[in-house]
């Protein structure tokens, strides 16, 4: 590092850690391919503010009780070694901070954080259920459908598919849940597959009092022999119980007769506490909760339901959230009906509303048209993090409007007794879920314009009285990080002027290409770093997609930064959160400043390896610094090869 950079840097460092809290306040840093984690012990001391005027920044939030700093690739790796060293705290890995994080955590936000890692890891399922009942409703409504043959034979098709995906969701909470709390999978299923026994009476059946149920008596408890069919609360219970049961088991068996002898004993114990304990207290739990989330419905009627949706935005920012999907599942199984996600859903869509409403009002501001567009596309996707924390929460008065906005939300799903069929997506996807009972689909589209229109409107009235005018960063002297990032462009564009008019960037990696947008992701998907696309591979392969040099590979070999020959700068990233395996499963090909060519071997990884390891192999090209005066066209998503097919062009 030459001593310029050096003293840019320490500048950097000392700035950013006065504006954390001081040294003192530092607990731990760490840096991924793009961000520098800083965990703090108060996060109510840092400036997150200033944070985003601090030089090179390129952005900064919150998460996972993480202050995540935006510098970019290659950049990142500079300040954090900078800023690491002046902070003496050089050798922490991203485990290391992670774990420092975890101890910030009260007991409250350790279980839902918990729960919230359990519906993760299913919610590919539980949504493909409810897209396909969502699916089954909306055909087996349809006269013609009914009327022929082969239409009729495969909406029953998808209606037993959705249907075996809901009733064996208890096996899949189970499943998970084990594999959450540090237990073997596979006895998590054994759990579930006892849970759902058909030797049990079934649940639903045991409850009209048709089957006849058998009553055993140990130790003096009468036992009924009855399935848990749609016990999501038990299942939850049983997959912790079962992976504490296998960690002590593991440890306590002696080693010789414990492959035998410690999963018989965890599946044991574990079924007859399923039988005498867990299960009577799951059922109390579970009908404790649908009880009263009814009682709502029956005795509060619409100040109830406006008194949800108004709020629920406001328990997303607390992170608790996340326990609804539970509640959600719970109710579906008892009822049949889920009433809380057309709620969020227009609790969702009117922080939307707000958003326009806060763009509205400085619609002539570079800066705030560039923030607010991309937050409401994560709205219209059931994502308001961006919105929340970006925009709405930062300037206080579009919270307040969002929350009213809701609030008249959920006065149209009141009034119109608007329901879904299954839970795990809302907004526009979500219109998919809606009962069609009674104008379902209808109603809800209603619903959605009444909270985004209350939500954009009010947040209008109220930034007569509360908004202050924002500087408008395109005017020249008015932003002295614009003013920065001009004067480091200067010799960017230069060279872009040399540059031909049209340069072609070919296929990477074999597999499907798919919008950046789609990326799971919120720092790709939100283009934080940078527009590009993303391929969904095939193969564990990347290739160079043009002629040009290896800026950098990563010490944990997960991204490469590339230049082309025409001087376009790409940052092409295998997996999401890979950095966290320190480079294994991967083998490069290349190193730094070696001059590639089109179609050329980059980087080697295990594929499946990778993703049995619970990461997603996603890769986004991201075009991090496009020359001024150039577009970027990219091409449709489609199934593409290497070496072969235009994936984006830089155009003059």
């Amino acid at each position: 590092m030459d001593a310029n950079k050096r003293l840019r840097y320490d500048k950097i460092s000392e700035e950013l850690t006065k504006l954390v809290g001081g040294r003192e306040n530092i607990q731990g840093v760490a840096h991924c391919a793009t961000r520098l984690r800083i965990v703090l012990k108060d996060n109510d001391l840092a400036d997150l503010k200033a944070i985003e005027d601090v030089d090179l920044a390129k952005g900064v939030f919150v998460a996972g009780d993480q202050v995540q700093i935006i510098f970019g690739a290659g950049l990142v790796n500079d300040v954090y070694a900078v800023f690491a060293e002046n902070n003496n705290m050089k050798n922490m890995s991203l485990s290391d901070l992670k774990t420092e994080a975890n101890k910030k955590m009260n007991p409250l936000q350790r279980v839902i954080k918990a729960l919230s890692d359990v519906f993760v890891d299913i919610m590919p399922g539980i949504l493909a259920a409810a897209l396909l009942t969502g699916l089954s409703g909306v055909l087996g409504n349809m006269e013609f459908v009914r009327g022929n043959d082969t239409l009729y034979g495969i909406n029953t098709l998808i209606n037993i598919a959705s249907g075996a995906i809901f009733g064996f969701l208890p096996l899949a909470v189970a499943y998970s849940a084990c594999k959450r709390f540090g237990g073997r999978p596979i006895l998590g299923i054994v759990m579930g597959c006892i849970m759902l026994s058909n030797s049990l009476a079934d649940a639903y059946a045991a409850a009209q009092g048709t089957v006849e149920v058998t009553t055993l008596h140990i130790f003096g408890l009468g036992v009924e022999l009855v399935g848990f069919q749609g016990g999501i609360i038990v299942a939850l219970l049983m997959g912790f119980v079962t992976a504490k049961l296998d960690q002590f088991f593991e440890k306590k068996v002696p080693e010789v007769i414990r492959l035998l002898l410690s999963p018989l004993l965890t599946t044991l114990v574990g079924a007859l506490l399923l039988f005498t304990v867990i299960g009577p207290v799951g059922r109390g739990l579970s009908s404790g909760i649908t009880n009263a989330l009814v009682w709502m419905t029956q005795n509060l009627g619409v100040f109830g339901y406006s008194v949800f949706s108004g709020l629920q935005q406001l328990v997303v920012i607390t992170g608790l959230h996340h326990i609804f999907g539970a509640i959600e599942a719970q109710l579906l199984a008892d009822t049949g009906r889920n009433f809380l996600n057309p709620l969020m859903s227009v609790a969702i869509i009117a922080q939307g509303g707000a958003v326009l409403g806060y763009l509205f009002l400085h619609k002539k501001n570079t800066k705030i048209r560039e923030l607010c567009i991309p937050s409401f596309v994560s709205v219209l996707f059931g994502i308001t993090e961006p919105a929340l924390f970006g925009i709405n929460l930062r300037y206080r008065f579009p919270i307040i409007g969002g929350c009213i906005g809701g609030a008249l939300g959920g006065v149209v799903v009141y009034l119109t007794n608007l329901a879904a069929v299954g839970f795990g997506t809302t907004v526009v996807p979500g219109i998919a879920l809606a009962d069609p009972v009674g104008n379902g689909y209808v109603n809800y589209i209603i619903a959605h314009g009444v909270a985004i229109t209350g939500g954009f409107l009010m947040t209008l009235l109220l930034g007569r009285f509360m908004d202050k005018p924002q500087e408008d960063s395109s005017g020249a002297g008015n932003n002295k990080l614009q003013e920065k990032l001009q004067m480091e462009e200067t010799e960017e564009n230069r060279i872009a002027a040399e540059v031909p008019e049209k340069e072609e960037f070919y296929g990477y990696a074999k597999g499907q290409l798919i919008a950046m947008e789609d990326v799971k992701d919120e720092t790709f998907a939100n283009k934080v770093l940078g527009d590009g696309t993303a391929v969904l591979p095939a193969e564990g392969k990347v290739y160079a997609p043009a002629d040009g040099v290896i800026l950098s590979v990563f010490d944990t070999k997960h991204a490469i930064c590339f230049q082309s020959s025409c001087g376009t700068e790409l940052l092409i990233h295998i997996g999401v959160d890979t950095v966290n395996l320190k480079g294994e499963f991967f083998t490069v090909h290349v190193k730094d400043g070696d001059i590639v060519k089109k179609g050329q071997l980059m980087i080697e990884f295990e594929k499946e390896k990778i993703e049995k390891a619970g990461y997603d192999t996603v890769i986004p090209m991201i075009f991090t610094d496009l020359p001024q005066g150039r577009t970027l066209e990219k091409t449709a998503p489609c199934d593409i090869g290497v070496d072969t097919g235009i994936v984006a062009v830089c155009k003059k």
